[in-house]
């Protein structure tokens, strides 16, 4: 990927471009960098060395340098920043991260000097801002394949449409066992929030799944996700994962 860096910076939050903010500068963006790894650390009386056991990547801080035009109307730059979900960064335009926002902005500081800092607290992966969801009309085969073209396992949402008991397998593995209703059902499984839910994402429905989701991963390149039982339509999305 070629980034051109004459291009003035900007970020994207939730679909939102920091340049349709009238005298919204974005005047430094945070390097790109691999989140660290949390750690337990322990030494044992006699032996040499420590014994480290990886507990997972770590959330972050990522921080901008703002700045003023003229025309500014600050009440919708507080605005754009009073909020969370999906950041994209202008130096890496095909990526996504999820973020909050918990630091004070000194606006005050803003106004007077034209110039203030944003943390953005994100969390360690980001995500294909570039790929689309993935929709099979399953009409006899039962096995689908799927790549995640990231550097490392991502957690899919899979959603699947179907009736009565459905069995879930990757790459051989089952996984889970989902109990739809009798007649046709929609079930979304999103393995990254370890949530089951129905179509609009407003009723959980984890009483419906049996097995674990921490194990619905994808490897890094090809994958085979497979199912048994009364399936029509399956579709997977957040299928790549970068750190």
């Amino acid at each position: 990927m070629i980034i051109n860096h004459s291009i003035r910076p900007y970020i994207i939050l939730n679909g939102v471009n920091s340049n349709s903010i009238k005298g919204l500068l974005i005047s430094e963006l945070p390097p790109i960098s691999k989140p660290a790894i949390r750690v337990q650390q322990e030494e044992i009386d006699g032996r040499d060395g420590d014994i480290i056991t990886p507990l997972g990547y770590s959330a972050y801080d990522k921080v901008i340098t703002i700045g003023l035009t003229y025309e500014y109307v600050i009440d919708d730059i507080i605005e754009f920043f009073n909020s969370s979900g999906k950041v994209v960064f202008s130096n890496e335009p095909e990526k996504y991260y999820f973020y909050s926002i918990y630091n004070q902005i000194d606006f005050e500081r803003l106004i007077r000097f034209k110039k203030a800092e944003v943390t953005l607290h994100v969390q360690p992966f980001k995500f294909s801002d570039t790929e689309n969801e993935i929709t099979y009309n399953i009409s006899g085969s039962n096995e689908l394949a799927i790549r995640n073209n990231g550097n490392i396992y991502s957690r899919p949402t899979i959603t699947i449409t179907g009736s009565g008991d459905i069995n879930l397998f990757i790459n051989g593995s089952q996984l889970l066992t989902i109990d739809l209703e009798a007649t046709s059902q929609t079930i979304i499984i999103d393995s990254e929030a370890m949530n089951a839910y129905n179509s609009d994402k407003t009723t959980l429905l984890n009483r419906l799944v049996r097995g674990d989701y921490d194990n619905i991963r994808l490897k890094v390149g090809n994958n085979l996700i497979s199912f048994t039982g009364n399936v029509s339509k399956v579709v997977i999305d957040n299928y790549s994962r970068w750190i």
